[in-house]
C-alpha cells in the first residue's frame, strides 16, 4: 500500500504542504485499438460460408488490456501501490539510542495528525488549523469596556465542525499521554471509514522494537519526530493516492489488560483487520542500549496481558 509523502506536522509543514496534495484519478480512455464493428454483410452465392469467416476475422475488436491499477474501484480511492502487490506497505525508522515513553506518545500524536491532513480529513494541518479557530473565537468582554458593535466571527457550519474536531482530538490527545503513562502501548492503529473490524484505510504504528529509557540518556523527542517524518518523505507513500471524501477516524490502542484505563474502552477480542490498504510504520532503537533491550525482551515475553483498547469517539473530518 504506498502511502504518504510527508511533511513536518505544523509551522514545519507549511513549505512542503502543496506537494502532499493527492492527484485526482484521470478519467480511463479507450485505446487506439479499440474500433466499433460493422455489421454483418449478407453474403450470397458460392463460397459464402468461407467468406463469412474472413470478413469477421478482419474486423475482430482488440480491446486494450486493462491493467491492475485501472482494475480498482474507480468510485472509492485509489489503492496503496506496493511492489508485493498485497495492498500493503512499511517505513522502518531506527533510532540510534533509547526515546522517552512521553516521545512515544509524541509519535503517535504527530502521526494522527499526519495522516488526517494527507488523506484529506483536515483542510490545514494540525497546528495551523488550530491557531486559526483560536483567533477566529470571540474575546470575552472585560468590566469598563465600552459598547461596540459584535466583531466579525466566522460561525459558519464549517467554522463550528471545525471547533468540534479540534475538541475531539485534543481529547484524544490527552488521553493518549495519559495511557502512555499507565501502561508501554507497543501498537496503535488508525483507522479511516468504514468501522473498527473493516476499515477502509489501516495505519499501524508499531512500537514493539522500542527500548525506553529516561530523560537524561534518550534521544531528543524533536530530531526523533524529524527523522520519522524525513523517512515518510523519501518512501513517498501518500502522492498516489486519490482525495477522499469525509469520513470517520477511530483509534484503537494496544496496552496492559489492568492499566487502569477508564476512558478508552476494552476490546477483548478484536482481531486486526487483514483486508484494505495498510501501511505500517515501525518504530525501533538500534545503538548500545543492551540493557533497554533486555528489559524490551522481557516485556515481550508478556504480550500476552495486553490488549487492544479503543478511543469511545469517531473523529469526523471535515472540508472547507
Amino acid at each position: 500500500m504506498a502511502l504518504w509523502g510527508s511533511g513536518l506536522p505544523g509551522p514545519e509543514a507549511e513549505g512542503a504542504r502543496s506537494s502532499h496534495d493527492a492527484p485526482r484519478r484521470r478519467p480511463f480512455k479507450s485505446g487506439p485499438g479499440l474500433r466499433r464493428q460493422r455489421p454483418r454483410q449478407k453474403m450470397a452465392g458460392p463460397g459464402r460460408q468461407e467468406r463469412t469467416a474472413d470478413l469477421l476475422q478482419s474486423e475482430t475488436v482488440e480491446a486494450p488490456a486493462v491493467t491492475p491499477a485501472l482494475a480498482v474501484g474507480r468510485s472509492g480511492p485509489a489503492a496503496f501501490s506496493s511492489s508485493q502487490g498485497s495492498g500493503c506497505r512499511s517505513v522502518s525508522v531506527v533510532f540510534p539510542g533509547s526515546v522517552t515513553q512521553q516521545g512515544c506518545c509524541r509519535f503517535a500524536c504527530e502521526l494522527l495528525k499526519h495522516v488526517l491532513y494527507q488523506r484529506h480529513q483536515l483542510p490545514l494541518p494540525y497546528e495551523q488549523l488550530a491557531c486559526f479557530y483560536r483567533r477566529a473565537l470571540p474575546r470575552q468582554p472585560q468590566d469598563g469596556d465600552a459598547v461596540k458593535k459584535k466583531p466579525h466571527t466566522t460561525d459558519s457550519g464549517s467554522s463550528r465542525k471545525g471547533q468540534q474536531v479540534l475538541k475531539e482530538l485534543e481529547g484524544v490527545f490527552w488521553h493518549l499521554e495519559a495511557l502512555f503513562n499507565l501502561t508501554l502501548v507497543p501498537r496503535i492503529l488508525i483507522l479511516l471509514g468504514g468501522n473498527a473490524m473493516s476499515p477502509k484505510e489501516l495505519y499501524e504504528i508499531n512500537l514493539e522494537g522500542i527500548s525506553v529509557g529516561n530523560a537524561e540518556e534518550s534521544l531528543q523527542t524533536p530530531s526523533c519526530v524529524r527523522k520519522i517524518f524525513h523517512s515518510l518523505f523519501l518512501s513517498d507513500v501518500f502522492s498516489e493516492l486519490q482525495v477522499v471524501p469525509v469520513m470517520g477516524t477511530i483509534v484503537m490502542v494496544q496496552g496492559h489488560r489492568d492499566c487502569g484505563i477508564d476512558w478508552f474502552r476494552p476490546k477483548l477480542n478484536y482481531k486486526v483487520p487483514m483486508r484494505g490498504r495498510k501501511l505500517t510504520v515501525n518504530l525501533s532503537c538500534g545503538g548500545n542500549g543492551s540493557a533497554g533491550a533486555s528489559s524490551q525482551q522481557g516485556v515481550t515475553s508478556a504480550w500476552d496481558n495486553y490488549i487492544w483498547f479503543q478511543a469511545p469517539v469517531t473523529v469526523k473530518g471535515f472540508h472547507e
